[in-house]
């Protein structure tokens, strides 16, 4: 099994930045792939971006030119850096994690994220 752990969620007026962290403890070697998800109010959860293990990332329009994703294996963390934040990029993130071993993604708790107008 995997576990997730989601922190750096907040309260952030618009144009500001955030920082999430998501660190994974368990079956580590069994993942091939982490990403962050979001789920507004009434909406979905939806795919903000990916990182592959050998490095490739893929983001969603939306978020494209302002969120980066990255990952420290030595830490065993996925980061998510949020800049040029909007109203709409409101909602709870979750970190989840794909395990070629398990055939099955792992989520997080979950960290809110606000961006007031």
């Amino acid at each position: 099994q995997v576990q997730l752990v989601e922190s750096g969620g907040g309260l952030v007026q618009t144009g500001g930045s955030l920082t999430l962290s998501c660190a994974a403890s368990g079956s580590i070697v069994s993942i091939n792939r982490l990403a962050w998800y979001r789920q507004a109010p009434g909406n979905g959860r939806e795919l903000v971006a990916s990182i592959a293990t050998g490095g490739s990332t893929n983001y969603a329009d939306s978020v494209k030119g302002r969120f980066t994703i990255s990952r420290d294996n030595t830490k065993n963390t996925v980061y998510l850096q949020m800049n040029s934040l909007k109203p709409e990029d409101t909602a709870v993130y979750y970190c989840n994690a794909f395990s070629i071993i398990f055939a099955r993604g792992f989520w997080g708790q979950g960290t809110q994220v606000t961006v007031s107008s």
